[in-house]
């Protein structure tokens, strides 16, 4: 059987890597490796400096958004080669007469568009339009599929799950030297709303004096949330809000020796597309408590405790569980040993060239 040829976008792979970059490496790496697909590189973006053999759309993406917003116009076929199939890695797919697919990790931002910025609701509408004119969509958990099928009605959905991404060896010292030698709740990610930060500053203050040694650490570039963050943290009283550290970004050497030195992860998200996070903490054997939002369950499965996102004193009963329960942190441990294992890019790369072959043969539009 002929590979199928498809136009992949490897525009995430140009910027500063976020969890979507590190996911489109992955899959753009295993797809290249199976000999049913074929890709052709392509990207749109003015600022870039594509490798050799990638094609450069020569429109500047804020241009090019603003009009597939509204048009079909301009097409991008005339850049795509010999092409089956064109696959947006990124929320956006160009106009183009070949079959069509786009990933979506998450929804949050059609479901709070006040709080995206500009440039993400002008994606959120090139999204809309394409759904609207038969894109398929790969979404990447169920939950994200649920959220798309209530925000875009009718669209044509297909999940495919992610893998998880290799955790780093972690480097010998402390990015924070406070750190050294004590134990600490860890949360990753950008200090946004989503995240649900100041519910778990709250669920820390309600564990704190139960365990008087434990820090908790917000591993992360600051974002809309980090008045109400503070606002928690001041809400703690001074010797518990010294307790909570604000590292700002990290690193991946400062995020690898995070996860690996942390008593628990905890991931009170009120809403999550997939949750790579998740699966970092599995890899190197800390126990995690989370929410229930999103995709949280699905991918957690049983190596996590879960609760209401909103529920702050059913979080730090969570919190005391997993840290101070030995047979409760044996058993996340082990259970997360055994389910991180099933999300592969194999297996990911897989379900993409089973798309790409119905889409090229007219099975999934």
């Amino acid at each position: 059987m002929a590979a199928v040829r498809v136009a992949f976008d490897v525009g995430p792979l140009a910027a500063p890597r976020t969890g979507i970059g590190h996911a489109v490496a992955a899959m753009h790496a295993e797809l290249g490796a199976r000999d049913d697909v074929e890709l052709t590189d392509y990207l749109i973006s003015f600022r870039a400096r594509p490798e050799e053999g990638v094609r450069r759309l020569p429109l500047p993406a804020l241009v090019a958004h603003r009009l597939w917003s509204h048009f079909d116009h301009p097409r991008a076929d005339r850049w795509m080669g010999d092409a089956q199939v064109v696959h947006g890695t990124n929320y956006v797919v160009p106009p183009s007469r070949l079959p069509r697919v786009v990933s979506v990790y998450d929804c949050w931002f059609l479901r709070h568009p006040s709080a995206a910025g500009g440039d993400v609701r002008r994606a959120g509408r090139v999204l809309a339009r394409a759904v609207a004119g038969g894109v398929a969509v790969h979404a990447c958990s169920q939950a994200t599929a649920t959220s798309i099928a209530e925000h875009l009605p009718g669209a044509v959905v297909e999940v495919v799950p992610l893998g998880a991404l290799p955790v780093a060896a972690p480097p010998p010292r402390p990015p924070i030297p406070e750190l050294e030698g004590r134990s600490f709740v860890l949360a990753i990610g950008t200090l946004e709303r989503r995240k649900n930060l100041p519910r778990l500053v709250e669920a820390f203050g309600l564990a704190a004096s139960e365990q008087p040694d434990v820090a908790l650490v917000l591993a992360g570039s600051d974002g809309d949330d980090r008045a109400a963050i503070d606002k928690a943290i001041d809400a703690l009283g001074p010797a518990v809000a010294r307790r909570v550290l604000l590292t700002g970004r990290v690193d991946d050497g400062a995020r690898s020796w995070l996860l690996h030195h942390a008593a628990v992860l905890a991931y009170p998200s009120l809403d999550e597309g997939f949750g790579f996070p998740l699966l970092d903490a599995m890899q190197v054997g800390v126990p995690i408590v989370a929410s229930t939002a999103g995709s949280i369950p699905e991918i957690a499965g049983d190596a996590a405790l879960l609760g209401a996102p909103d529920d702050a004193a059913g979080m730090a009963a969570n919190l005391l569980a997993a840290l101070g329960d030995t047979e409760v942190r044996s058993r996340l441990v082990a259970a997360g040993s055994v389910r991180w294992r099933q999300f592969t890019w194999q297996r990911c790369a897989a379900g993409m060239a089973g798309l790409y072959g119905r889409l090229a043969d007219g099975e999934a539009r």
